[in-house]
């Protein structure tokens, strides 16, 4: 059943109208504005900053406005903000003084995804980059011409979306503040669930709710496809059909005679060999990725061989485990964990590429996350051999918890943290030599601190 704002929203996106974006140069927005665009809508849009993203927009005829100003919505029938744009945005305010309609950008990709005969959604606390983007290289190898999003960079699309002609979309879909919620998955994944974004949900059964009402949006004749050895997924989905994948055989989907490196290995879909996997990315964490993505493709008729062929390119998205170059002899690669759980999960995946000694420099992302898992990133963080410490990412918060990088530098033995990632590009190239990994790492902007150091370029 429809909700009242679906229904609302969907009155405003009708050819001819125009509709005004806000933050039209985030990783959603760009997407949904030339979607939106090509269903015959007229579309103007505001960022604080130009980009190359921007004049991408502006070549398909996108009227962008660089800063956000009152005047910018004059004549829009209504207004789609990013999660970023707040009610005191001038844009907003003076849409809401104005009486002309504000919505969320998922509202409007979730009335979108109505559209498309096939709406395949990957959610999970980890993952959901990784996922999404291995589906869209099978879609892409298979010629479904889908339309995507991805909450990172693939290099595959050179971007992180695409406006597709087919019958399909492929949607990552965030559970932060119940986003989600406002999808139409007519396919949803569910890689995992674990305790985060913790300012937001009250605890780990709240957001195990959380998870259960978005399986539940699929109708009787879709598909729920979760990892089965994930016990939290298996309690929100408690009593509701799906299909399973993962390690354990007795999933749908699983592996058979794996290598070592996780690398290799033969898909079993339904106790039949389905495809043979040789990827070009590393760990346990990345195989049980393309076991969902063999999931999904199997469940809709996409060719084994064709699977093959499409993940043996997948060389993973922008900020996973993506080699930026070289410093002192040391190889530094750059990755967007965040949890204490990527991060272990991360550093797995590395011990097993032969590097003489891991140095990783981390960045806790939000005051909130770091004070709600300090033991868990206390216990993860001891595992390289040498971490440094940035000062924790603020994002959206303040720091009302008094809580900061040499917090946890305090707990861990040889840790060291410094307030500014200048002094962290300083310390790496000061102990990198050949045989070394280093590893920046974070949600946040550290990845700066690894390419400040590169003599020679990825």
């Amino acid at each position: 059943m429809q909700s009242k704002t679906a229904k609302n929203i969907r009155s405003y996106l009708q050819p001819g109208k125009r509709i005004h974006l806000v933050g039209i140069g985030g990783v959603s927005m760009r997407p949904l504005a030339l979607v939106l665009r090509d269903r015959g809508m007229e579309i103007t849009g505001s960022d604080m900053n130009a980009s190359v993203s921007i004049e991408e927009l502006k070549s398909h005829g996108i009227t962008v406005y660089i800063g956000h100003s009152a005047k910018n919505i004059r004549g829009a029938a209504c207004v789609i903000r990013t999660a970023a744009a707040h009610n005191d945005n001038p844009e907003i305010a003076a849409a809401r003084a104005a009486g002309i309609p504000v919505f969320e950008r998922a509202e409007a990709w979730g009335v979108l995804m109505q559209e498309y005969k096939n709406a395949i959604c990957v959610a999970g606390t980890h993952g959901k980059t990784t996922t999404t983007s291995m589906i869209t290289h099978i879609f892409m190898e298979a010629g479904r011409d889908p339309t995507v999003m991805i909450g990172g960079f693939l290099p595959l699309l050179h971007a992180g979306h695409r406006v597709g002609n087919g019958d399909t979309i492929i949607a990552e879909s965030c559970e932060y503040c119940n986003s989600f919620h406002n999808f139409s998955p007519t396919v949803a994944v569910i890689n995992n669930i674990e305790e985060d974004h913790l300012d937001f949900f009250k605890d780990l059964n709240d957001i195990k709710t959380s998870f259960r009402h978005f399986a539940e949006l699929v109708p009787s004749s879709g598909l729920i496809i979760a990892n089965g050895d994930d016990q939290n997924t298996a309690d929100a989905l408690q009593g509701l059909s799906y299909r399973t994948f993962g390690i354990g055989k007795e999933n749908n989907v699983h592996p058979e005679d794996v290598s070592d490196d996780w690398r290799h290995c033969t898909v079993i879909c339904d106790g039949s060999p389905f495809c043979r996997l040789s990827l070009a990315v590393y760990g346990e964490y990345n195989l049980i990725n393309a076991l969902g993505a063999c999931a999904v493709a199997h469940e809709m008729g996409i060719d084994g061989e064709c699977v093959s062929r499409a993940l043996a390119e997948f060389h993973g998205a922008g900020r996973r485990l993506e080699f930026k170059g070289t410093c002192n002899g040391a190889d530094i690669y750059d990755d967007y964990a965040h949890h204490p759980h990527e991060v272990s999960s991360l550093l797995r995946a590395v011990r097993s590429m032969g590097y003489n000694r891991v140095i990783l420099a981390f960045q806790p992302h939000t005051y909130t996350r770091t004070k709600a898992l300090f033991d868990l990133f206390v216990e993860v963080l001891q595992e390289p051999d040498v971490l440094v410490l940035a000062e924790i990412y603020a994002a959206r918060e303040r720091n009302t918890v008094n809580i900061h990088s040499s917090d946890l530098a305090a707990k861990i033995p040889g840790a060291v943290s410094f307030d500014t990632l200048p002094e962290v590009s300083d310390y790496l190239r000061s102990i990198a030599k050949p045989g070394d990994i280093i590893l920046t790492v974070g949600a946040g902007d550290i990845y700066t601190a690894g390419e400040a150091i590169c003599e020679s370029k990825g």
